[in-house]
């Protein structure tokens, strides 16, 4: 656990470090866009420049990014002139609502699938599910967000056809392999029934291997809510994070760049535990 912890800590810290940098060193920033305005005197523009331009070095304002962060002060968003954890609040309950339900269905629909045709070899479904999940993966989120705002689709479901096609295909491969070994092919030819195989003799083999790939759909399905949010106008941490991009926000895309690390991060690390603890308990 304190591994896991301190890798997660690192990370993020780091993570935070090379999204300043990438963002100071951006082409055009501290520029502001009302520089445009023809309207504007040589003091005004000089003014604006003055206030969007950075007043210290890099690695002087990361440290003191950090000492406030530290005291629970994450900054002020300069596009939209509110405290950044206020809007994180505000934000995050509908992002994290989107991945949770996304992540659900998206499990639900690939495992609906795998089970049937690693168990009983349908090739039907086997063939229909492998090309549903082929054309899925051809498709970017994006245009398959925009597809259900022209058909007026409920737009969460778009994370749920993002994870199914990874779900379904490394489970399918898992489970028949898993379902191939001599000691399940011996269990059949006893007698047991098809859900009698699966419970006792290929889910424990399959398991750890499962919960793995449940730390990577949580941070696939969190990608993907960051598109689909800016696409279909849902009020989450992805228009969030667009607005920030646009705006050259520094604060905000430094904490939204941090938060995505963290979830990424313990979402990994939580399904590495719980994969190491189902192992140990099967052997």
């Amino acid at each position: 656990m304190a591994k896991h912890v301190a890798i997660i800590l690192v990370t993020v810290l780091l993570g935070g470090l090379l999204g300043a940098t990438l963002i100071r060193f951006a082409p055009g920033y501290g520029v502001d866009e009302q520089e445009l305005d023809a309207r504007l005197s040589a003091g005004s523009i000089e003014a604006l420049r003055r206030a969007s331009a950075p007043d210290e070095n890099l690695f002087l304002f990361y440290g003191h990014y950090l000492k406030r962060m530290v005291h629970g002060d994450l900054g002020t968003s300069r596009t939209l002139q509110r405290p950044i954890a206020q809007l994180l609040r505000e934000r995050l309950p509908d992002t994290m609502k989107s991945v949770g339900l996304g992540a659900l269905l998206g499990w639900a629909l690939g495992l609906a699938l795998a089970i049937p045709v690693a168990m009983s070899r349908a090739w039907l479904v086997d063939a229909l599910a492998s090309v549903m999940a082929g054309i899925l993966l051809c498709i970017p989120v994006a245009v398959l967000a925009l597809l259900f705002v022209l058909t007026r689709a409920p737009a969460r479901l778009v994370i749920a056809l993002i994870v199914f096609p990874k779900v379904f295909r490394y489970a399918r491969n898992l489970l028949v392999r898993s379902a191939a070994l001599p000691h399940v092919l011996t269990a059949r030819a006893k007698g047991l029934s098809h859900a009698g195989v699966f419970v006792w003799h290929v889910l424990p083999l399959a398991g750890a291997q499962l919960l793995a790939l449940a730390g990577v759909s949580v941070s696939l399905a969190f990608g993907a809510s960051i598109p689909v949010e800016v696409v279909c106008d849902l009020p989450g941490i992805g228009q969030l994070a667009w607005k920030a991009a646009l705006g050259r926000d520094l604060y905000l895309l430094i904490n939204l760049t941090m938060m995505v690390a963290v979830v990424t991060l313990a979402a990994n690390s939580a399904s590495d535990l719980l994969g190491g603890a189902f192992g140990r308990s099967e052997a």
